[in-house]
């Protein structure tokens, strides 16, 4: 009888102590929905705010599970930089050919001498032409990387664009560094010719004399508007080339925070370095006649050269 009592007793205290471990889970649970909290939620609301935990990985940023810097840099990387950016070479480009079809070339005012005189070195056009071609190369890969996937896989189909971006992508790490250095060796041939003067003030209102009427403004061996392009391009060039070498060469630790807002500010200079360009191409090439002749041949006609850089064409011929 004692026994069995005991028994019951005990039955009667784990049973007592179950209904009071339900009573309390069940107290906790609804004060915790009470207040809002989900445990779950918490743990990936950490998570995406980038709050670090635990790894035995000794690399950089892997003790944060998702990075939500990387989904930032991505909205912004196929956002505004790939739908935006071709609208606005487009615009540019369209902008330079409205023009040249209202104002037309600007043309030499009189017939050529005949008269050749130096502006560039061979030295100099070499270093020109590789360079520029460096520009090329970068702008047609880097291009083709920012929005090719939607421009021309349609037209050429995923593995020719597959097969391509291979070699683009190469071809762009390998050019960025050339191009850089080749930017440098312009920067100390040709600064003594690019220091901005009070006179390209005065260039830059009458538009170098290709609009309206009237004396052309005075200019030196480089005109106020090569000198713009001169400073544009090599400020640009750095923002490109330096953020080109970090991305280039992740292995020298830099953190992925560091190496997507480099490669933001790549993509962004690179877009506007390319869209003025366009200029720098239109005047060299198809806008003003004779042009082109000084850093294909390395001589211009003097007709030109008096049209054009009326202050040096003085100094070559005193010189003479």
């Amino acid at each position: 009888m004692k026994k069995h009592s005991r028994i019951t007793r005990n039955y009667a205290l784990w049973l007592s102590l179950f209904l009071l471990a339900v009573l309390i889970l069940g107290a906790a649970a609804a004060a915790l929905q009470e207040r809002g909290v989900n445990p779950r939620a918490d743990f990936w609301g950490a998570v995406r705010e980038g709050i670090p935990g635990y790894t035995t990985a000794l690399s950089e940023a892997h003790a944060v599970l998702i990075q939500n810097g990387g989904q930032n840099w991505r909205e912004i990387r196929n956002g505004p930089l790939a739908g935006i950016s071709p609208w606005v070479l487009a615009a540019v480009f369209g902008v330079i050919m409205i023009f040249f079809l209202i104002v037309g070339q600007d043309k030499l005012e009189e017939p050529r001498s005949g008269i050749r005189i130096k502006r560039f070195s061979l030295a100099e056009r070499i270093l020109h032409w590789v360079t520029a071609s460096f520009f090329i190369l970068l702008a047609l890969t880097g291009l083709s990387n920012l929005f090719g996937r939607a421009v021309l896989i349609p037209v050429f189909g995923q593995a020719p664009f597959a097969a391509y971006m291979q070699w683009a992508l190469w071809i762009h790490n390998v050019s960025g560094p050339l191009f850089l250095a080749g930017l440098l060796i312009e920067f100390i041939v040709w600064v003594k010719d690019n220091i901005p003067r009070k006179m390209d003030l005065v260039w830059f209102k009458k538009m170098g004399g290709m609009v309206g009427k009237g004396p052309r403004p005075h200019a030196g061996k480089v005109n106020g508007g090569e000198k713009a392009w001169f400073w544009l391009m090599i400020l640009a060039g750095i923002a490109v080339g330096v953020t080109g070498v970090i991305l280039d060469f992740p292995i020298w630790g830099q953190s992925r925070p560091t190496m997507q807002l480099a490669h933001v500010i790549h993509a962004t200079v690179g877009i506007l370095f390319v869209a003025a360009s366009f200029g720098h191409i239109y005047i060299g090439t198809i806008g003003a006649e004779g042009t082109f002749e000084g850093m294909w041949r390395g001589s211009v006609d003097a007709v030109w050269a008096k049209q054009h850089e009326d202050l040096w064409y003085e100094q070559k011929m005193k010189a003479e």
